[in-house]
């Protein structure tokens, strides 16, 4: 590994080196100020590769280093540090993105820890209700962060909401890097504890393996132990109720979230906002909780603005005993010390509107008895005893009722090896789709094929989403060209009315071969030798019999003559028997 860069030393004659913000395995991350953008502040993290010292090797990293490095530019939310730029300098691959200044939520649990407190419901509803937004963005883009913590989870100085750092895909990228195969080990990218199993066994991750670790995450900031103090091992259970009383509804999402099987989790971070706000007296999270009910200071020099009116909070709050002290903007306030029933036109026309209500009750209640319609007595038909090509009533086929749930959608990245090929199984269900993507360039072949035919389908898409030609949606196999260079997808889907089958996908993606000047001055070799072997043939005869026959014919001679095609001079007068005529049939 190469010795950090100094402090006050300027890359790429822009941004000047401050100091080291942290160290690992994969490489450092350095806090410099951009010298172009007035001296802000930024965040350089430096990939140190394995193997440089051949040429193969450091061209072999720089392509990966450009190939994973688009996909953290596709991210825009303001809630992810901006990923500026890539560049390489002396061998160093770097790239440059926002600073975030604040404080990381390991650090503020632990400032809470010293004082015998720990985050309170309504923050850790705040942050997760704050952070599925952010999610649900990267989800729809196919980035999964790999990595939720709290540690890679900031609070922001400027705002204090929680903003995610460190993605897992940059670790991933350094890990490539460092591997001569350029694969990742199943375990090398997730943190133990925080990533679920399929995460941390096969290196397989979901968007719901994103909600895991972020109701890991949760807690762990609602009862300030670690995973490992929470989770027992013999029952394979998450047991962290009896450190933190929360409200029993919200204590069933977190544990649906925390499921071992990936199929009983919260699908999207949708769902999980969805649950949410099914739960009625648990806070909406729009508002950020007031740090001072903790009685802790977070030491923050920002401009703090007047609090938010009572009206602002959830209607819920009312229901738990906290009555607004707002008064009504459009009544005028009331003494609360006189009863409404010490008026007396107030009792009375609340008499009459009670009788009024009860009259019409009444009425409608009679009316919808009587207007009721009586059932009729089915005819019964005698049976029919002649076949009739009408279908009866008791043979209609009722239709099934389809699911009309969305289905769960996967994305992974296909590895190919040295020849281009790629093998991959799996199991789909139902109601799942698996979209394996990769990076093509114009003028490649591609061959797709599955093994298990009638079962999966397959479609080829291109990097505008659409399908890369008529033969490539919904079949079994394809063989094509890819038309442009992008990243291209094969999405794989059951057939109609399979329930969940094994598949086997193979994919083979190779370059064609520049080779067509080669056979162009070959072609004309086979010409002379072909014209040499037919022309001794045809010399003695053709051309002693059939180019004088027609000046010589004599049209006074029988025509015999004629048909014994001789020529004057040639052959003797008298007429040829048979016995010539037979030796002359073959010559002829």
């Amino acid at each position: 590994m190469q010795p950090p860069i100094p402090t006050g030393t300027i890359l790429q004659n822009r941004y000047r080196i401050i100091n080291i913000l942290g160290q690992g395995g994969f490489g450092r991350t350095y806090l410099a100020e951009d010298q172009r953008r007035f001296n802000e502040p930024c965040a350089i993290k430096e990939l140190i590769p394995n193997a440089t010292g051949t040429t193969s090797a450091w061209e072999k990293a720089q392509e990966l280093f450009q190939r994973e490095a688009e996909i953290l530019y596709q991210i825009q939310h303001p809630q992810i540090p901006q990923f500026r730029e890539r560049f390489e300098q002396d061998q160093r691959l770097f790239l440059v993105q926002d600073y975030v200044a604040g404080k990381t939520y390991r650090d503020l649990l632990e400032e809470r820890k010293a004082t015998g407190s720990t985050f309170t419901e309504e923050e850790v509803v705040y942050i997760i209700r704050s952070l599925l937004p952010v999610l649900e963005h990267l989800h729809n883009r196919g980035i999964i962060h790999r990595d939720i913590s709290p540690e890679n989870i900031i609070q922001r100085q400027i705002d204090n909401k929680p903003v995610l750092i460190d993605f897992g895909v940059v670790k991933e990228l350094a890990t490539k890097l460092q591997s001569p195969s350029g694969t990742v080990n199943a375990t090398s990218v997730g943190k133990l504890g925080y990533a679920p199993g399929e995460q941390m066994q096969t290196g397989r991750a979901y968007p719901n393996s994103d909600l895991y670790a972020l109701a890991v995450t949760a807690i762990v900031l609602l009862t300030g132990k670690e995973p490992a103090d929470l989770y027992d091992e013999n029952l394979t259970l998450w047991n962290w109720q009896r450190f933190a009383k929360v409200n029993p509804r919200f204590s069933q999402v977190l544990n649906r979230m925390l499921k071992y099987i990936p199929g009983e989790r919260y699908q999207s971070a949708r769902d999980v906002e969805q649950a949410l706000d099914s739960i009625n007296g648990l806070t909406n999270g729009l508002t950020q909780p007031d740090p001072r009910a903790n009685n802790l200071s977070n030491v923050q020099t920002v401009a703090v603005g007047r609090r938010p009116d009572p009206v602002l909070q959830p209607i819920e709050q009312e229901y738990q005993g906290r009555a607004s002290n707002r008064p009504d903007p459009v009544i005028p306030p009331v003494n609360s010390n006189n009863s409404v029933l010490d008026n007396p036109l107030a009792v009375g026309a609340i008499g009459a509107a009670v009788v009024v209500l009860a009259g019409f009750g009444s009425w409608a209640l009679v009316s919808t008895i009587r207007n009721q319609p009586k059932p009729q007595t089915p005819i019964e038909t005698p049976p029919q005893t002649f076949p009739s090509p009408v279908i009866s009533e008791s043979a209609t086929v009722t239709p099934t009722p389809t699911s009309t749930s969305e289905p769960a959608v996967f994305s992974k990245r296909l590895r190919f090896d040295a020849s281009g090929l790629a093998t991959v199984q799996g199991k789909l269900g139902a109601n799942q789709i698996v979209l394996y993507t990769f990076q093509g360039e114009e003028g490649q072949q591609l061959t797709v094929s599955l093994a298990q035919q009638g079962q999966i389908e397959l479609t080829v898409l291109a990097p505008n989403r659409e399908a890369v030609d008529g033969a490539a949606r919904n079949v079994a196999s394809y063989q094509g060209t890819l038309p442009f260079t992008g990243r291209y997808t094969i999405q794989l889907s059951p057939a109609p009315g399979v329930a969940e089958s094994e598949y086997s996908l193979t994919v083979g993606l190779v370059k064609p071969l520049i080779s067509t000047p080669t056979p162009s001055p070959t072609v004309p070799t086979p010409t002379p030798t072909a014209t040499l072997e037919p022309t001794p043939e045809p010399t003695p005869t053709t051309t002693e019999i059939f180019p004088t026959p027609t000046p010589t014919i004599d049209l006074t001679k029988p025509a015999e003559g004629i048909f014994d095609r001789r020529v004057p001079g040639s052959f003797p007068t008298p007429t040829p028997d048979s016995t010539q005529l037979e030796n002359a049939a073959p010559t002829e």
